[in-house]
């Protein structure tokens, strides 16, 4: 899947609001392909608990015009479900909003993924980490959501 079939914006990243800070993942491709990347080995619909969150820099993480690659990964299989280049500032701004102390206390996760197409939201996500890695592969805890208790 082509990186330039998607775009990343971000909702409810207010860290004064009561929603869940929200990325937003518009696919514009072929609509098979997403369908496809989307459900497991028997067609089932992926799961938050089988999708991983991941953020690789492609340059400095402290550069201004710092940029990566936001994506999510079938948990088991380890393929690519949907990438998206991305701005450092937007995956800071979604840790950051993430990180917020307000979070609705019924939630399942801090922050919130959403793969749409065609104006219709065709997967969600509730999810409690996000990995952001260095160019070349080292994590970068400082970066990340990690959630207490978890060990990498």
């Amino acid at each position: 899947m082509r990186r330039d079939y998607v775009t990343l914006d971000l909702s409810n990243a207010d860290q004064d609001g009561d929603h869940l800070p929200t990325a937003v993942l518009t696919y514009e491709g072929p609509t098979d392909l997403l369908e496809e990347r989307l459900t497991d080995a028997v067609s089932d619909p992926l799961d938050s608990e089988s999708v991983d969150v991941a953020f690789r820099l492609q340059s400095t993480a402290d550069a201004n015009d710092a940029s990566g690659v936001f994506s999510l990964t079938n948990r088991v299989t380890g393929g690519f479900v949907v990438e998206v280049n991305a701005e450092a500032e937007t995956v800071r701004t979604l840790v950051d909003a993430a990180r917020r102390e307000d979070d609705p206390d019924d939630a399942e996760g801090c922050y919130r993924i959403l793969v749409r197409r065609d104006d219709e939201t065709v997967a969600s996500y509730e999810k409690r980490t996000l990995l952001v890695y260095d160019g070349e592969g080292s994590l970068l805890r400082q970066h990340s959501l990690i959630p207490s208790g978890v060990e990498l």
